[in-house]
């Protein structure tokens, strides 16, 4: 941060003020510990952050890191307290730590999470009127709103004739746009299959015991004295290569599949205009989106009883967050007059989260983080307020 200080940010009044407001709407503060394990984040994280993690060998041999957000580090406390299963709401404002070129590895955040919610449309529709709540108490009154649904996507992919390893590929990769336009590319040309020089290997994998197979690629990965990288773990390259092959034993998806996929991706407007459209899409094209869209389409009211006006929603079917444990709403929050680069407060919807951490079933879970750094930047001089104060 260039020209406000994480020392600054930390003795906002606002911020307090702000976590203040989510504790009386129910929240429960908590303040979960800086130092974390590591892995959690290198396997659920964004490619982003798991680069810019600050990582902390243990002498145990697992490690540790500075937490880079504090979204899992609530949801690791969650589960292990005596509540892991039940209806659970939590506000937070504390320190994270992430490395960035040219500004502080600290920065702020406040946030909410809601876990076990029944009802998710209303979660959805409370976390989004609370993060507004955010932007308006530092004068912010018309944020941008940028909104996404991954709920959409993975209908359509579960409507088109795919097979499952596709299915989970395009999923999963929703988030990285430049892989997922790779994983369409190799799709809908090349069949799905990987480099050349893999191809002999690939081909050996792909029919062999799972198990097996994977620990024969860690066990190579070992020898070889890779233990990570880009952030990954020899277990998760490891997984990796052998969906490599498993995709490469895939058949190649037919031209119009692919076509659908671009028409899909093509949608975007505010979201009564997007409803409206995607419904006209799948009734063309014979998909069942049916379900996905009524959810949609509930939020929207939801939204809109909570006095949203939806139609200032910048909604696009396209729309998602470098974080791989989304599932349905995304959203973020901009500057409207374009002062910082980057988004003031960001969330959405995470209902595999939990699974993935090991707990025996999916619990649903919504929240945000705000940025104060960036809040607190446009309340100062705008000489204060660069790109610095924004990454």
């Amino acid at each position: 941060m260039s020209a406000v200080s994480a020392t600054v940010v930390g003795k906002d009044a606002r911020a307090d003020a702000l976590v203040a407001s989510y504790e009386r709407a129910g929240y429960a503060r908590v303040e979960p510990a800086v130092l974390q394990p590591a892995e959690p984040f290198l396997a659920l994280s964004g490619e982003d952050i798991r680069r810019r993690m600050y990582l902390i060998p243990d002498a145990g041999g697992d490690d540790l890191c500075l937490r880079p957000d504090l979204t899992i580090p609530v949801a690791l406390d969650y589960l292990a307290g005596s509540e892991a299963g039940r209806p659970a709401r939590f506000s937070y404002l504390g320190p994270v730590f992430r490395q960035r070129p040219g500004a502080s590895g600290e920065f702020w955040q406040a946030g909410i999470e809601s876990f076990g919610g029944a009802d998710k449309t209303a979660a959805d529709a409370e976390a989004m009127a609370l993060a507004l709540e955010a932007t308006d108490l530092y004068g912010v009154t018309a944020p941008d709103i940028r909104m996404g649904d991954l709920g959409l996507f993975a209908a359509l992919v579960e409507a088109l004739d795919l097979a499952p390893v596709w299915r989970r590929r395009l999923a999963k990769d929703f988030n990285r746009k430049s892989v997922l336009a790779e994983d369409l590319h190799r799709l809908t040309v090349t069949g799905g299959n990987g480099p050349p020089e893999y191809q002999g290997v690939l081909a050996a994998l792909s029919n062999a015991d799972p198990k097996a197979a994977r620990a024969l690629v860690a066990d190579l990965l070992s020898i070889a004295g890779i233990s990570t990288v880009g952030g990954r773990s020899v277990a998760e390259i490891a997984a990796r290569f052998l969906e490599q092959a498993e995709l490469g034993a895939g058949a190649a998806l037919p031209a119009e599949t692919g076509r659908l996929i671009a028409r899909f991706f093509a949608v975007a407007g505010d979201p009564a205009t997007a409803a409206a459209a995607l419904r006209g899409f799948a009734d063309e094209a014979g998909l069942d989106l049916a379900a996905a869209l009524d959810t949609f389409e509930a939020r929207n009211a939801l939204l809109a009883r909570n006095g949203i006006d939806i139609g200032r929603i910048r909604f696009a079917t396209a729309f998602g967050r470098g974080l791989d444990y989304y599932t349905g709403l995304v959203f973020e929050l901009h500057d409207p007059a374009g002062r910082i680069e980057g988004q003031l407060v960001a969330g959405g919807r995470y209902d595999g989260l939990f699974a993935r951490l090991g707990h025996a079933a999916p619990i649903p879970a919504v929240g945000f983080s705000v940025w104060i750094e960036r809040l607190v930047a446009l309340t100062a001089a705008p000489s204060d307020i660069g790109s610095g104060a924004a990454r």
